[in-house]
């Protein structure tokens, strides 16, 4: 009786498996290290009338950033920024650097600060620039809020 099992005999592969391509990118080190060692974590009491607060979520991800600004008054200059974001390793990235780049600044320059600008610095990639654009988003939110308190009209939108 013929048998398949015992006519034919399979010779071992003997050609390498072709090598899997990397499933991850890596991160940009401006990424890593404002990840590994972000700059301003924290929170600033919202009760009082100088602080501002922005929160911010994309559903898309899960991300999740709320940034405060502390303002002096008198100037309208930008004297503490604080923030805590739950997300990824971009999100962070993008929160912190917000930070360090609007501190010291006026509310109005602040406000023309474009997620264009985190994204070239951070080298972030396309897939995510919705991190850079939270960061964009938190800072306006922030301030919008801030003048809210201060009863002055938001004018950012005309900034457009």
């Amino acid at each position: 009786m013929f048998s398949l099992r015992t006519s034919f005999r399979f010779a071992p592969r003997t050609l390498p498996l072709p090598l899997p391509l990397p499933l991850t990118r890596s991160y940009h080190p401006k990424v890593i290290d404002h990840y590994t060692h972000p700059r301003n974590v924290g929170t600033l009491d919202k009760t009082q009338s100088n602080v501002g607060t922005g929160l911010v979520g994309a559903p898309a991800c899960g991300d999740v950033m709320r940034l405060q600004i502390r303002v002096n008054d008198a100037t309208g200059v930008i004297e503490d920024v604080k923030f805590k974001t739950f997300g990824c390793g971009s999100a962070i990235a993008s929160s912190s650097y917000m930070t360090e780049l609007v501190q010291g600044m006026t509310i109005q320059d602040a406000a023309k600060v474009k997620n264009t600008e985190i994204a070239r610095e951070l080298s972030l990639p396309p897939v995510k620039l919705h991190c850079s654009m939270l960061a964009e988003d938190a800072i306006k939110a922030a301030i919008k809020d801030y003048k809210s308190k201060q009863n002055r009209p938001d004018t950012s939108a005309l900034l457009k």
